[in-house]
């Protein structure tokens, strides 16, 4: 069974380890860029600005902490779930949870060569918006924006 929360100030080194493992996962995959930040300053960064500025939900299974869902205003900032829990409903359930809390609706980026991630939000009823060649992101790789139109 899977408990969606709100996250706790203790959940942020779990949270960050999450995110991390996750977009490591998908890199070594191929289906994002490395990322540019090393674990430790994401660690540092989700901890001191993400935690504190932001909406964060996790997932917990067997008291692990397996999801994180970070929200900012209209925007689903993060939604990671560790790789070893993919495909068991705990995406499905954090993306549902931020439909219901942004009943307004929402927009994300999502990298255009991560096929997957792409699938799952379109399966689920985002819609493209806008394509770009990657000129805003860190890694400069070309992403979509994706809207949950509400």
């Amino acid at each position: 069974m899977v408990l969606a929360r709100p996250a706790e100030p203790s959940d942020g080194a779990a949270a960050a380890a999450v995110l991390s493992a996750s977009r490591r996962a998908a890199e070594d995959a191929g289906a994002i860029p490395a990322g540019v930040h090393a674990d430790a300053e994401v660690a540092h960064w989700f901890a001191t600005e993400t935690m504190v500025s932001r909406e964060v939900w996790v997932a917990e299974a067997a008291g692990q902490l397996v999801a994180v869902l970070v929200l900012a205003d209209s925007w689903l900032d993060h939604l990671y779930v560790l790789p070893d829990h993919v495909g068991r409903g705990i995406g499905s359930t954090l993306l549902s949870l931020a439909k219901a809390l942004r009943p307004g609706g929402f927009d994300l980026w999502v990298f255009q060569t991560n096929a997957a991630a792409l699938r799952f939000y379109l399966r689920r009823g985002l819609v493209e918006v806008e394509r770009t060649g990657g000129a805003g992101n860190e890694e400069r790789a070309p992403d979509i924006r994706l809207r949950w139109p509400a």
